[in-house]
C-alpha cells in the first residue's frame, strides 16, 4: 500500500496549503532529530514527515499522488512493473514524472549524487559566553572529499573514463507499459553506481573511495543570545559523499552552563538580590548584576521579602531583540547581633503600630475571627 501523506501530517485530504505548512513546522519542531539524538524512531518519523511535505506542498505532485491514491491497482506504479507501493520518496517522484510525462510532460532526472551524512556534537559555553555571543574552535574527525583526486577517487582527480551503460548520466531508463500506460522508471547506473564513470586506476591516497578520514578544524560563531537547546548548522562540513556529492552538514547543539548568579528564561535576566533589614524598612541602593556590567538600584522603603522589581531593556541583547532584567529581593536577618542591635529592634518591635504591617493586621484579623481571641 502506498503511503498516506495525509495522515503523516494529520490533514485532511481537503487541506490548504497553509494547512499543510502549519501543520509541517508543528511536527518537524517535535521529531527532530537534533532533539532526539540516537533516537532511530523519531529519525524516522523526520524522514517520513519530510517526505510527505515535499509531496502536498506541491501542487502538481499532489494531484499525482491524488490520482494514484485513487487508482492503487494500476499497474506500472510499482517502480519494477508491478502494483503497489515504492521504496522511497526519491522513486516516488521519477515514477509519476514519467507516467503523466506520458500525456506531454517531461521525465525528471534520477537524482543519483547523493549527499554525504550529517554530522552533529555538542559543545559547552559558559553562560556569559552563550548569553554575549563568542567566537569557539571545534576539532572533529569526518570523512572529507579526497583533496588528491578532488573527490573523484580515480588517481590524479583524472583516471576514469565515462560509463558506456548510462553515457555518463549516472542513470538508467526502465520502461514498462500496462494498457494505454507507459511508466519510466529511472534508477541509477549498477555499472557505475550513479556517479556515471568508471575509475580506471585508483587513487594511492583514498584508495578510490573519494574521500579520507581526517581531523577537521573548524571556526564557530555562537551569536549572542545561545541557549540550551539551539544548534548552528555548518554547510558542507559533515561527511564526503561516497557518489561524488555535496558533503554532508556539522550540526553543533549547544549546552549553556547555568550561572552562579543569574536565571534566564528567553532573552529576559532574573537575579536575586539579598538586603538588608535596614535596606527592606528605609530603603537604599544596591548592586545589581547585569551582563557587561552592574547598576545602582534603588529599593524603595518598606520592601518585603520576595518582593520583585523589573527593570526595562536590562536582559540579554540579541540582533532579534533585547530582554528585561527581573530583581527579587530577599530580606537578610542576621543570625548573630549584639546587646546593642538587639535593644534597637526589641525598641522598633515595641514601638511599630500593626497598622503599619498589612501582612501583620491580617493575621490578626483571622485570628480574632476564628478563636475570638487577638494574638497582639
Amino acid at each position: 500500500m502506498a503511503k498516506n501523506y495525509y495522515e503523516t501530517l494529520g490533514v485532511s485530504k481537503n487541506a490548504t496549503q497553509d494547512d499543510i505548512k502549519k501543520a509541517y513546522r508543528t511536527l518537524v519542531k517535535k521529531y527532530h532529530p537534533d532533539l532526539h539524538p540516537g533516537d532511530a524512531a523519531a529519525a524516522e518519523k523526520f524522514k517520513e514527515i519530510n517526505e510527505a511535505n515535499e509531496v502536498l506542498s506541491d501542487e502538481r505532485r499532489r494531484k499525482e499522488y491524488d490520482f494514484q491514491q485513487e487508482h492503487p491497482n494500476m499497474g506500472g506504479f510499482g517502480g519494477a512493473g508491478g502494483a503497489g507501493g515504492f521504496s522511497g520518496f526519491s522513486d516516488f517522484g521519477d515514477i509519476f514524472g514519467d507516467i503523466f510525462g506520458g500525456f506531454g510532460g517531461g521525465r525528471r532526472q534520477a537524482q543519483t549524487k547523493v549527499k554525504g551524512d550529517d554530522i552533529t556534537i555538542e559543545i559547552s559555553l559558559s553562560f556569559l559566553d552563550a548569553a554575549k555571543g563568542c567566537v569557539r574552535e571545534v576539532v572533529y574527525n569526518r570523512n572529507e572529499p579526497c583533496k588528491a583526486c578532488k573527490g573523484t577517487g580515480a588517481k590524479g582527480g583524472t583516471a576514469y573514463k565515462t560509463c558506456e551503460k548510462c553515457g555518463g548520466t549516472g542513470q538508467v531508463v526502465y520502461t514498462s507499459t500496462s494498457g494505454f500506460f507507459r511508466s519510466q522508471t529511472v534508477r541509477p547506473c549498477p555499472d557505475c553506481g550513479g556517479t556515471g564513470r568508471k575509475i580506471l586506476e585508483n587513487c594511492p591516497d583514498c584508495k578510490g573511495k573519494g574521500y579520507t578520514r581526517a581531523a577537521t578544524k573548524v571556526s564557530l560563531n555562537i551569536p549572542a543570545g545561545a541557549d540550551t537547546g539551539s544548534y548552528l548548522r555548518k554547510t558542507g562540513f559533515g561527511e564526503a559523499s561516497s557518489s561524488g556529492g555535496d558533503a554532508g552538514d556539522l550540526i553543533v547543539v549547544i549546552k549553556v552552563e547555568p550561572s552562579k548568579l543569574f536565571r534566564r528564561k528567553n532573552f529576559d535576566l532574573y537575579v536575586t538580590v539579598p538586603i538588608s533589614v535596614k535596606t527592606a524598612a528605609l530603603g537604599g541602593k544596591v548592586k545589581v548584576p547585569l551582563i557587561d556590567e552592574t547598576i545602582d538600584y534603588t529599593i524603595p522603603e518598606g520592601t518585603q521579602s520576595g518582593k520583585v522589581f523589573f527593570v526595562r531593556g536590562k536582559g540579554i541583547k540579541t540582533s532579534r531583540g533585547t530582554g528585561d532584567l527581573y530583581i527579587e529581593t530577599v530580606v537578610e536577618i542576621p543570625t548573630k547581633l549584639s546587646k546593642a542591635q538587639k535593644s534597637a529592634l526589641e525598641d522598633l518591635d515595641g514601638g511599630t503600630d500593626i497598622k503599619q504591617c498589612p501582612k501583620m493586621k491580617q493575621y490578626s484579623d483571622n485570628m480574632q475571627s476564628m478563636y475570638g481571641k487577638n494574638p497582639y
